[in-house]
């Protein structure tokens, strides 16, 4: 009889322990994301290898942007956007206001919406979740403290090569931008073997309440996943026929 309590006790606490977790599988992870203009004007097929010289040399070593950006998870919803839309140099002479930019997952619903502003205007872009074709490899590394595993995809639209090292011991399929759908947490996220950089610098695990919910101000002209891709394809078609860079007016 003893033996019988002592089990039950025991069940009942790693039932316990297992519904905490699962209610503790919200959170904020705030990123660094790093753009590099010289390996992006670098595969610019339009100019030539003296111009990319010249931009290198002008450049040096300062060619780095970074934002830092928020992903506000449960299981059932993220949101992805800046920590703060206010962008500002280094020595502080200069500010701006950043694009447009939230990136929303409902996984309850199978429903995305993104508000994106690119080409000029902001678009309110509404479909269903398309999950990437990821393919995990055999690779692993620390981010954070945690042992990432790594997956690779590809931007067909962009052509662009994409490197995900998610934590499966967060087992929350959420990342930053457009990337999910893998068994944990993306804490880095890399595009074209360096362009951009996504990195996780902090890792909060608490109740996000209202923080997940995308703000009813935001506003934008609807359109699916499907026009999005052709407004990317074409004004990338567009800008390298006129030896411009597209990353200029839309995300990278």
């Amino acid at each position: 009889m003893k033996n019988i309590i002592k089990l039950s006790v025991f069940v009942l606490l790693v039932l316990q322990a297992a519904t905490g977790y699962a209610q503790r599988m919200e959170g904020v992870i705030t990123y660094t994301k790093s753009n590099y203009w010289t390996r992006i004007y670098s595969r610019l097929d339009y100019l030539s290898k003296e111009e990319k010289d010249r931009i290198k040399l002008t450049w040096g070593a300062n060619d780095k942007y970074d934002k830092d950006m928020k992903l506000v998870f449960t299981p059932d919803k993220s949101l992805y956007t800046y920590v703060s839309k206010q962008g500002q140099t280094e020595d502080g002479r200069y500010s701006w206001k950043e694009d447009e930019y939230v990136v929303y997952r409902d996984f309850a619903t199978g429903k995305e919406t993104d508000w994106i502003e690119m080409l000029g205007r902001v678009y309110q872009v509404e479909d269903s979740l398309k999950m990437p074709n990821w393919k995990i490899m055999n690779k692993i590394k620390d981010i954070q403290g945690h042992v990432c595993m790594m997956a690779v995809t590809e931007d067909t639209i962009k052509k662009q090569s994409i490197t995900a090292w998610f934590a499966d011991d967060l087992p929350v399929s959420v990342g930053p931008g457009a990337y999910y759908g893998l068994p944990g947490a993306i804490l880095e996220l890399e595009i074209n073997e360096g362009d951009v950089v996504i990195t996780a610098n902090k890792i909060e695990m608490k109740p996000v309440g209202d923080e997940i919910i995308p703000s009813k101000k935001l506003k934008g002209r609807k359109i699916s996943r499907k026009a999005q891709d052709d407004l990317i394809y074409n004004h990338i078609k567009d800008s390298m026929k006129s030896r411009r860079n597209p990353y200029w007016s839309m995300p990278f």
